[in-house]
């Protein structure tokens, strides 16, 4: 697949405040692996390679399990995630498909058992946020680097 353009290139300033909220949701406080989790399952969904691949990276720099990482897609059926976590897995698969079905009342509910409102829309933005770049990773055909081995 070629990349069908550069979007920081093309459209700087916008990009600009783009990355200035990308920052604002990554020092949001957080926990740094739930938001590598979060963007990961996100990007499944979406399908965008370049962020899965980015976000399983990150994610293991950050002392995330291998076996965590493999489950994400399957977090349903796994014991490896926290209440919390499946809180959060639940919300963004919903938020990500909001077209879907909207939100119910009874996710709401729950995800706030584990969620403060405060973080909560953290949390939201967070998931809005790696959509955005998912939007614009796939349809720009965004291209992440490949492995040593496999480039030549």
């Amino acid at each position: 697949m070629k990349q069908r353009l550069q979007f920081f290139g093309a459209a700087p300033e916008i990009m600009k405040a783009v990355s200035a909220l990308n920052k604002a949701v990554d020092e949001c406080g957080l926990e740094a692996s739930l938001l590598h989790l979060i963007k990961l399952r996100a990007s499944q969904i979406n399908g965008c390679s370049y962020c899965v691949e980015m976000h399983s990276r990150e994610a293991r720099h950050d002392g995330e399990t291998e076996q965590r990482l493999y489950l994400v897609s399957a977090w349903k059926e796994s014991p490896l995630f926290s209440e919390r976590e499946r809180a959060a897995f639940a919300w963004t698969e919903t938020v990500t498909k909001i077209a879907d079905s909207g939100v119910p009342d009874d996710l709401y509910a729950k995800t706030l058992e584990q969620f403060s409102e405060e973080e909560l829309v953290k949390l939201s933005v967070a998931i809005g946020m790696i959509n955005t770049w998912n939007r614009l990773c796939v349809p720009f055909h965004a291209i992440h680097p490949m492995p040593a081995a496999r480039a030549a």
